[in-house]
């Protein structure tokens, strides 16, 4: 399939079939994924997958009981057939823009970056991984990293990362609940494409 009819195709699926997705294939789509770039070669992104028996278990962590007892998306959500965790390193990129082909920029500081790139690069492989999955035919969407955190980096033994987020992968069941999001009026894709105007255009 051709890249733009998967941009295209491409939705958030919150609400999946009971049906398991193989953590083998998953594990193959995550390498794939981190193919996406990053600051400096830095490699501080990292993909834990969890399989489907352990899905319950995630959600156990990543949600409060109060949540999943009110919630009309939690069912179709909790039937999602694997879950990839998506976690970065700042350490690495500090490290790397230490290194004497980088230090001049200043980067070896945390403080120092105005746009912390272990967040970008982790956002660019969620991407890829979203585009794989599309490809694959299943459905995916981004659980993102609001709350309980610390648990769930806890209960997948993940240390010395920071969590950026969670994609759950599964097979869609056309259930989903629309998102009162998609009701916003907000601005085309064509507005918000623009180009720099002439120096000989601008107007004083």
């Amino acid at each position: 399939m051709e890249l733009i009819e998967l941009l295209r195709q491409r939705r958030m699926t919150r609400s999946f079939r009971p049906e398991p997705v193989d953590q083998d294939l998953l594990d193959q789509l995550c390498l794939e994924a981190l193919r996406a770039p990053t600051a400096g070669n830095s490699a501080g992104v990292r993909m834990t997958t969890v399989a489907p028996e352990q899905v319950a278990q995630y959600f156990e962590m990543a949600t409060d009981a109060s949540w999943r007892a009110t919630s009309p998306r939690f069912e179709g959500l909790s039937r999602a057939g694997a879950v990839v965790i998506v976690t970065s390193r700042p350490q690495d990129y500090l490290a790397r823009y230490g290194e004497s082909d980088k230090a001049s920029s200043g980067l070896a500081d945390r403080d120092a970056w105005s746009v912390p790139y272990w967040h970008t690069d982790a956002a660019m492989a969620t991407m890829a991984l979203l585009l794989l999955v599309q490809e694959r035919g299943l459905g995916a969407t981004l659980w993102g990293n609001f709350r309980h955190d610390d648990d769930v980096l806890a209960w997948a033994r993940i240390t010395d990362e920071v969590l950026f987020g969670s994609v759950l992968v599964g097979v869609p069941d056309g259930q989903d609940h629309v998102s009162a999001s998609l009701a916003r009026d907000v601005a085309s894709r064509r507005q918000r494409v623009r180009r720099v105007a002439p120096p000989d255009s601008a107007q004083d």
